[in-house]
């Protein structure tokens, strides 16, 4: 009886929380239904309207949201790719290797991670211009291609998923350490190579600060900029804005739920093995 009571208790909680999470998600998608002169009425709308496509329309008639979307996308997907492909390097040579100053080296990595990124924006901003970066998408690229956080996250990651014995057995029968790198060493590193990815993608998407900073132009920055000028353009009509949100939270939703059972596995085996 006190185990069911327990477990009851349990559950209940859980219901609870889950009601506190998953709300506001429900309540941005009702709103995004509501027409826009209605979003503040009260007592609020909790239930599905039909001004969906309306608020739609106003928002592309407002903002270029496919050339927004287009480039959240393509900065997303490249930023992604490359920190997957530079920090997984990293992770494996200080994971793997045995060289001079290799400690060394990853302290000074481990030691970047202090630094708040907002202490960087002035002479980080000055040297784009110097490089001629200004207005383009490599701002938001080429300066976390190999990030302190991700070489961090697969050096722990690939030092026990890896077995040196493999990799000697690999030697032997005459793979070169690219080959050993690209087929043992990713196929191996998947589940933390999942992680790496979803974090990066979510971090690169929901990037305001550096589009606000590089990418001024409504015509040429990014989702979250677009959006908040949106925001602050509009005046009483918040319907295309909502309409906006929902549409820019998709992605997001559908990467995490095609990437769940690997981002599921690599936080699971590093909570394992500590």
């Amino acid at each position: 009886m006190k185990s069911l009571t327990s477990k009851s208790l349990t559950y209940f909680l859980l219901v609870v929380f889950a009601f506190i999470f998953a709300f506001p998600f429900y309540y941005m998608l009702v709103l995004s239904t509501v027409p826009g002169t209605q979003i503040y009425q009260y007592p609020p709308h909790i239930f599905f309207k039909t001004s969906l496509f309306t608020n739609i329309k106003a928002l592309f008639e407002d903002l270029p949201f496919l050339v927004n979307f287009f480039n959240s996308v393509g900065i997303a997907v490249l930023s992604t790719a490359s920190v997957i492909f530079f920090c997984t390097m990293g992770g494996f040579a200080l994971s793997k290797y045995e060289f001079k100053g290799k400690k060394l080296v990853f302290l000074f990595i481990l030691s970047t991670m202090a630094i708040p990124p907002f202490l960087n924006i002035i002479p980080f901003f000055k040297m784009m211009v110097t490089f001629h970066m200004y207005g383009t998408w490599l701002p938001l690229i080429v300066p976390n291609m190999a990030n302190a956080f991700g070489i961090i996250l697969m050096t722990q990651f690939m030092k026990d998923s890896i077995p040196n014995e493999l990799m000697d057995a690999a030697r032997i029968d005459g793979l070169s350490e690219l080959k050993i790198l690209t087929h043992i060493g990713f196929p191996l590193s998947k589940s933390g190579i999942a992680v790496l990815g979803i974090v990066t993608f979510i971090n690169s998407w929901n990037n305001f600060m550096g589009a606000l900073v590089m990418l001024p132009n409504t015509e040429s920055t990014t989702l979250p900029v677009a959006l908040s000028k949106l925001f602050l353009q509009m005046d009483g009509d918040r319907g295309g804005l909502m309409a906006g949100t929902v549409l820019a939270v998709l992605p997001l939703m559908v990467v995490f739920i095609i990437f769940n059972k690997q981002i599921i596995a690599g936080l699971t085996a590093g909570s394992v093995k500590g």
